[in-house]
């Protein structure tokens, strides 16, 4: 967790937010490593009390992100965090989706990249990663 906080730091995030399941592994140790809040990024009827979601386009079809409504307050800089990028998609939808919120997203990070799968050029914040396999 070292080098991903190392990463993470200088964009001096107030909370990082974690993509269901396997980003929840990444972003909860880290936020307490940092001192900061843990923000799920979860599938539709998964969290309770009210929430916010975001359709996206995957590309075998469609899914549904969502967060609880009252978990990023306006103009809160929030770094999202999953395990792996391949198609970029469902990074791209937790961003948008923390943007709807109302956050500031300075960054991004996984501990995976799959760079052969073009996940990167649908982020449009700076993203990292540990490891990449460029095939």
């Amino acid at each position: 967790m070292g080098r991903l906080a190392d990463v993470i730091r200088p964009h001096k995030p107030d909370l990082l937010a974690g993509i269901e399941s396997r980003g929840f592994l990444v972003a909860a140790p880290l936020a307490l490593e940092l001192g900061l809040g843990f923000v799920m990024l979860r599938k539709p009827r998964k969290l309770p009390g009210l929430t916010i979601g975001l359709n996206y386009a995957l590309e075998y079809g469609t899914d549904r992100i969502e967060m609880q409504a009252d978990a990023v307050e306006k103009g809160q800089r929030v770094v999202v965090l999953d395990d792996l990028l391949a198609t970029g998609g469902t990074l791209a939808a937790g961003i948008s989706l923390l943007r709807q919120a109302g956050a500031e997203v300075p960054c991004a990070a996984t501990l995976i990249e799959l760079s052969f799968l073009g996940g990167r050029s649908r982020i449009d914040v700076p993203f990292e990663s540990l490891v990449t396999y460029d095939s």
